[in-house]
């Protein structure tokens, strides 16, 4: 069966549980230049001081940055020999929600695909290859995380990214908010240690700017864990696949449904027919970006999915935001 599209970035096919992952993942093979690695409390993580670049990205390589699919397949193809972890069927504790916070400056008025100003593209280096996904400014104790799909940010299971920077409300290659760099990047462990796809998405902690926090210039996203399932979702992000050219920001709506297929991934699906460059997007509950996100666009399945597939926001996935929002 012939690939042709994925959520984030590319879609394989799997005969028919044939599973194509999405994403704008990395394809990393070497680890940034002397991290600081850890693993606690189910957490994996890298300080990536001394890695970013801002300049680096200029809107050339911005534009020619590749979809992370390379990423999410191989991550989906060494699962597919993996068991499941023991612990992936009962990731549900009690709800919780944190609030999420406006930006402290009049946001920019763009007068293209309406840009939102606390959702942006990332770019990031895996394996020599530049690599780009989608992504937002959550709420944090720190007011400097930014919450992607795993596989944007680490090989799963490998390698930390380097030169991660994100560029909120990105348009054709502009960054009005600027270009913001990555100092720690975190993961779950099932996800930097197995590639579980139940547990595709990562935090990043940015750098300030100019001295100031990033929710303090784009506002900041309320976030909720164990939320119910079957909810109604509206998710964004930039598809860079045909026929989109992940220049501009677009959006799905629809109500959630288990995954037919993978039933152990615990994922849910809305119907959506954005393509590679959207992974790592926010999904909100309701219909609008000011709802309190709930999960992150990671994968598709098959030529003729008309399907993007997120990880539910549990109790390891909580436990990996609270390590990256509470971070100095």
């Amino acid at each position: 069966m012939t690939i042709t599209r994925t959520l984030a970035t590319s879609l394989m096919s799997l005969s028919t549980a044939a599973l194509f992952t999405l994403a704008s993942a990395a394809g990393a093979t070497a680890a940034p230049p002397a991290p600081d690695h850890k693993e606690a409390h189910a957490v994996s993580s890298t300080r990536t001081a001394g890695t970013g670049d801002p300049d680096y990205w200029t809107s050339e390589r911005m534009r020619a940055a590749i979809p992370g699919e390379v990423l999410a397949k191989k991550a989906l193809a060494r699962q597919k020999a993996n068991a499941p972890h023991a612990d992936e069927a009962a990731d549900k504790g009690a709800e919780s929600r944190i609030k999420g916070s406006d930006p402290s400056v009049q946001p920019l008025a763009n007068a293209s695909e309406n840009p939102v100003p606390h959702i942006g593209k990332v770019f990031f280096t895996l394996g020599g290859a530049d690599y780009v996904c989608s992504a937002n400014s959550v709420a944090s104790t720190n007011r400097n995380t930014v919450s992607t799909a795993g596989h944007c940010l680490n090989e799963g299971p490998g390698a930390f990214a380097t030169r991660f920077t994100f560029v909120p409300a990105y348009l054709n290659g502009s960054a009005p908010y600027g270009k913001w760099t990555a100092k720690a990047l975190y993961a779950p462990t099932q996800w930097s240690s197995s590639g579980s796809m139940q547990y595709d998405t990562g935090f990043a902690v940015m750098s300030q700017l100019n001295g100031r926090n990033l929710a303090d210039v784009v506002g900041a996203s309320g976030v909720r864990f164990n939320a119910a399932r079957g909810l109604s979702y509206k998710a964004f992000g930039y598809p860079a696949a045909a026929p989109f050219n992940g220049e501009s920001l677009k959006s799905c709506t629809g109500t959630a449904t288990n995954d037919p297929y993978n039933p152990q991934f615990n994922s849910q699906g809305i119907p959506c027919n954005m393509t590679g460059g959207s992974s790592g997007g926010p999904w909100f509950i309701g219909s609008s970006s000011g709802g309190y996100q709930n999960s992150v666009n990671s994968y598709g399945y098959g030529s003729n999915s008309t399907k993007m597939y997120g990880p539910y926001w549990g109790s390891v996935i909580q436990t990996t935001y609270n390590a990256a929002a509470s971070a100095s």
